[in-house]
């Protein structure tokens, strides 16, 4: 009885205070100093369309390159984990049988998944979207690929190497921003171009392939060792 009425009372406690959050809450209707900034000069300084895009690779791009690193070592440390888990106790799986519409239409639906996950990340300076967005989509038409098939195998190898390789070529084009541009990942060591079209924002476009790549490497990864650790 005591832990209800405290549950009850924590519940409302945190109610009354996302209530005085929502009633009192006031938009600004002017923007601060660095958010001004960002809306008045991002496209003239970086040449991006998206200024979403422009603040998370080239303005807070070591941010990103934490966010990268971070999520490279939870999908280590799982890899890590559940390779353990089978050397201690594997079993032996039993195939499970898929339906058939699930079988055809993942033979459409897995190549144009694919095919959006790349146009999400090339696209990522013009539209919403972005690396980390095409990568999870990629990695989604790897989950889908599984779901028809549980007993099919990946190539950790491959996966590893692509993922090394993303992850690599992305930190050396933050170098070259140091030496040939402003900064760290300054998208400028690249012509800008034409504000609006496909090849412009300089290095932005290439450095969301990377990330796209590497994400997508790292979420499937994790799949594979989850579905390798699926017992029957």
């Amino acid at each position: 009885m005591i832990k209800r009425f405290i549950a009850l009372l924590f519940l409302a406690g945190i109610g009354t205070i996302f209530a005085s959050l929502l009633f009192t809450y006031e938009p600004d209707t002017n923007l601060n100093l660095t958010a001004r900034y960002y809306a008045e000069h991002t496209a003239s300084d970086i040449g991006a369309a998206n200024i979403v895009t422009a603040i998370i690779v080239t303005y807070r791009g070591l941010d990103t390159l934490g966010e990268v690193t971070v999520l490279f070592l939870a999908s280590t440390i799982v890899g890590l984990v559940l390779a353990l888990g089978r050397k201690s106790g594997s079993a032996q799986r039993v195939p499970v049988p898929v339906g058939e519409l699930l079988t055809t239409g993942s033979l459409f639906l897995v190549p144009l998944i694919m095919l959006l996950g790349a146009y999400v990340f090339v696209n990522g300076h013009l539209t919403p979207g972005g690396g980390f967005q095409g990568g999870a989509i990629l990695a989604s038409g790897i989950l889908l690929m599984l779901l028809v098939d549980p007993a099919k195998r990946f190539s950790h190898s491959l996966i590893a190497t692509l993922e090394s390789f993303s992850g690599l070529s992305y930190v050396a084009l933050g170098v070259l921003g140091i030496f040939l541009a402003g900064g760290f990942l300054d998208n400028r060591i690249l012509p800008t171009g034409a504000l609006g079209s496909l090849v412009s924002a300089g290095a932005i476009p290439l450095i969301y392939t990377l990330i796209g790549l590497k994400v997508g490497a790292e979420f499937s990864s994790m799949l594979a060792s989850l579905s390798e650790t699926e017992e029957p």
